[in-house]
């Protein structure tokens, strides 16, 4: 058998067999062109997931370095803030409380003064009326008769007698938060005792004159 009968029963010629080398060549080429151009997909997209990865860290790291700053700035200035008001109200407090020691200051002042001016005037007043009382009682005396002197002395004494009695008659029968009050005033008036005194027996002696001038008549 030669060459043409093979053809003629559909064996593949030698041109054929070289077309379908090729054939299979070229498709393979191609195979291995888009099984190369996908593995490059996949390593630029797993090479790009890992530079947003990348990226998303760095600026993740860098909005809280940010934020640290912020913050402490933040608490930075509340500080400074905060030292600066409490400073404010040391000073106006200080400010404060010397002002109203100097007003406390003056005002005791201005009251040791008012008081020393009005011991004075009172002294110069008591000074008045015992001088004045003791030139009346010594005019009443100058003017008063020796026997008349003898009543009024007694005159004095049975007064200060029957105040006596009244005056215990009266404690006996006062309650005790009126003795104490009646005692205070006591000592008040102990304190004039010399006015009142002269003043009583200038009164008690005039009175006597008037009654001996009366029964003169």
């Amino acid at each position: 058998m030669n060459d043409e009968s093979q053809n003629k029963m559909g064996s593949p010629t030698p041109e054929e067999l070289r077309q379908q080398v090729e054939r299979t060549r070229d498709e393979l080429g191609q195979t291995v062109e888009a099984l190369a151009g996908k593995a490059d997909v996949k390593t630029q997209a797993k090479e790009k997931s890992a530079a947003a990865r990348k990226q998303a860290a760095e600026k993740t790291a860098e909005l809280k370095e940010q934020a640290a700053e912020k913050t402490a700035a933040a608490k930075e200035q509340a500080a400074e803030k905060a030292t600066a008001v409490k400073e404010q109200a040391a000073e106006k407090s200080a400010e404060l409380k010397e002002q109203a020691a100097e007003k406390s200051a003056e005002l005791k002042e201005q009251a040791v003064e008012k008081t020393a001016a009005v011991k004075e005037q009172a002294a110069a007043a008591t000074a008045q009326i015992r001088a004045k009382t003791a030139q009346a009682a010594q005019a009443v005396k100058d003017r008063t008769p020796d026997p008349v002197q003898e009543k009024s002395v007694q005159a004095a004494a049975q007064v200060r007698e029957s105040a006596a009695r009244a005056g215990q008659f009266a404690v006996d029968r006062t309650p005790d938060p009126l003795l104490e009050k009646a005692d205070r005033l006591a000592k008040a008036a102990r304190a004039n005792r010399t006015p009142l005194l002269a003043g009583g027996a200038v009164l008690v002696a005039f009175l006597l004159i008037r009654r001996g001038r009366g029964r003169s008549k």
